[in-house]
């Protein structure tokens, strides 16, 4: 199975909590093509472990070199997507970081930008809508939120609900599709 990381990075602006997410840019042949995701991606045969994939990737990616001074806080549950083709999905495990500094951006040619996303945003249930995804003839209702126009659903959303019953107290491992 091939393994990804992402770095899911929390910091306090103009004292609210967010998290930093990032908007794919449109890339032909790319499955995660314009959508909302943290930084992240496929681990090489020179990353150690899950942990130097996401530390470089977010380097990659936005340009932030993720420090001893940036605490990661903790390590989410392993995400497994599925397969395009062959047996195996992805593994993609995602990485809580605290960032008490100030930061610029610069992305790459794969990030169309850089998105702050308030966690009261995410944590008012008021916030939450549903889509219909289309794959395959399939038409699925799926849950989402629209943030200043921005959708975040799929894994992206997978690993904030995870990250949100945590910070609420709640079972991590209970669904809350709705």
């Amino acid at each position: 199975m091939k393994r990804s990381a992402v770095a899911m990075i929390l910091q306090v602006r103009e004292g609210e909590l967010n998290i930093l997410m990032i908007k794919r840019a449109e890339r032909e042949g790319d499955p995660w093509s314009g959508h909302m995701a943290f930084p992240g991606g496929r681990m090489d045969k020179a990353d150690a472990h899950g942990f130097a994939v996401a530390v470089r990737e977010t380097e990659e990616e936005v340009g932030l070199t993720l420090g001893e001074q940036d605490q990661c806080i903790g390590r989410l549950s392993d995400i497994i997507t599925r397969p395009k083709k062959g047996p195996f999905g992805m593994a993609v495990s995602p990485f809580v970081f605290r960032l008490e500094r100030e930061v610029s951006f610069q992305p790459n040619e794969e990030v169309a930008e850089v998105v702050w996303v308030p966690l009261e945003f995410l944590l008012d249930t008021d916030n939450r809508e549903q889509m219909t995804w289309q794959y395959k003839g399939l038409k699925l209702t799926l849950p989402c939120y629209f943030y200043e126009g921005r959708r975040i659903w799929g894994l992206s959303l997978m690993m904030l609900d995870e990250l949100m019953d945590l910070v609420e107290g709640r079972n991590p491992r209970r669904p809350r599709w709705r």
